[in-house]
């Protein structure tokens, strides 16, 4: 799963087995393998390609892809361009009915008793799922690191579980002393909270993009679909975190822990800071997706 793959423009020396999407694994008589490449080759019969990133980010990528398609639009960070386009009030309104599970606000009060940069933010997402043992796991990885940190664990997330996690003591008094727990959280404010410094993520796009217009930097583990070569991104390419590979051990998540947030810390954060400054660049008026975002708006009106 390690060898690394050639014939990827822009992705050379970088794309590995393990980062393919898990269906291209399957064999061609699949059905769900052929799916995925007729839908793979439906996308170059298209007038135009919407993507979500920006210009300075995936360059390297993007010049590859222009070739290939009549236009293409790269309008991201969404989140970020629409609190430009409308203003912070407006995006609130927006963007707070547009979740499946309610934040719990609660641990916004708990970020503000922390210090700068001290937490570690976990979330895997609204899908990502995980077995009981690797949750504990994980908790007893975030308690070892002796850092404050905020665990999210939606209600559905833990298989086979049904809400009853049996939770030994250590983690519970653990917890209690630097921990909060919530089923979901207002991932953007918590990110762009000052006491957060690090985002344990599963890498999905979304996040991703959320942390580095926070300017925080990434523990990756991922699990499935893109997130394994989003994670290699994270890491090898725009060098704003560390990745697990996929190992839920709590010695390896107390080490990487400790080295983003003690060792490395400040490398880290002038990494990703640069990062964060030019994805706010790039959807203020005259950036790159500012302007994108007009011209898809003209072109559509064309149609």
């Amino acid at each position: 799963m390690a060898k690394i793959l050639t014939g990827v423009p822009g992705m050379e020396g970088l794309l590995r087995c393990r980062d393919l999407n898990h269906v291209c694994r399957r064999r061609s008589d699949d059905p769900n393998y052929n799916l995925f490449i007729n839908e793979i080759q439906a996308i170059c019969t298209t007038s135009g390609l919407i993507i979500h990133t920006f210009e300075d980010l995936e360059a390297f990528v993007l010049s590859h892809m222009a070739p290939l398609f009549s236009k293409t639009y790269a309008i991201g960070p969404l989140n970020a361009l629409f609190r430009s386009r409308i203003g912070d009030d407006d995006f609130q309104s927006i963007s707070s009915s547009g979740h499946l599970w309610e934040a719990d606000r609660s641990c916004m009060t708990w970020l503000d008793s922390q210090p700068s940069k001290s937490v570690v933010y976990v979330s895997f997402g609204s899908l990502a799922m995980r077995t009981c043992d690797q949750l504990k796991e994980l908790w007893h990885g975030l308690v070892n690191s002796g850092k404050p940190f905020l665990l999210v664990i939606r209600p559905d997330s833990i298989v086979g579980a049904d809400g009853d996690y049996d939770i030994p003591v250590e983690l519970k008094e653990g917890t209690k002393e630097r921990g909060f727990l919530v089923d979901w959280a207002p991932q953007e404010d918590v990110l762009g909270h000052q006491a957060v410094g690090a985002y344990f993520t599963h890498c999905g796009w979304n996040s991703t993009l959320e942390a580095i217009v926070a300017g925080v930097p990434m523990i990756c583990l991922s699990q499935y679909v893109d997130q394994h070569i989003t994670s290699t991104l994270v890491t090898e390419v725009w060098k704003i975190g560390l990745d697990l590979k996929e190992t839920c051990d709590r010695s390896a998540i107390e080490k990487v822990i400790r080295t983003l947030m003690d060792d490395k810390r400040e490398e880290f954060i002038a990494s990703v800071g640069k990062i964060a400054k030019l994805a706010n660049k790039c959807v203020s008026q005259g950036g790159s997706s500012y302007k994108n975002l007009d011209k898809l708006i003209e072109d559509i009106r064309k149609i």
